[in-house]
């Protein structure tokens, strides 16, 4: 991941907490926290996390016109679903 700002390590981050807080919160750097030397999460500031839920609500759109153009509007009812899964 070639994003991120910064990493600390978990015991670094409980010596420094406010210090990374303050770092993705107002110098909107995205901070990784490893744990075993691996990433195991990332601190970003809440413009970040407003930006990304922009992002994946878009995406769901455009998914759902997408289903939605491809439904041929054929249904079943549920006793005809029951019967396909029991046969």
């Amino acid at each position: 991941m070639n994003t991120l700002s910064a990493s600390v390590t978990t015991r670094e981050l409980r010596d420094g907490l406010a210090d990374v807080l303050g770092r993705a919160g107002y110098a909107h750097e995205r901070v990784g926290i490893t744990r075993h030397g691996k990433l195991a999460a990332v601190v970003i500031g809440v413009e970040d996390l407003e930006a990304l839920e922009a992002f994946e609500m878009s995406r769901d759109l455009a998914d759902l016109a997408a289903a939605k153009a491809a439904d041929s509007g054929e249904r079943i009812s549920l006793a005809e679903l029951r019967a396909e899964l029991d046969g």
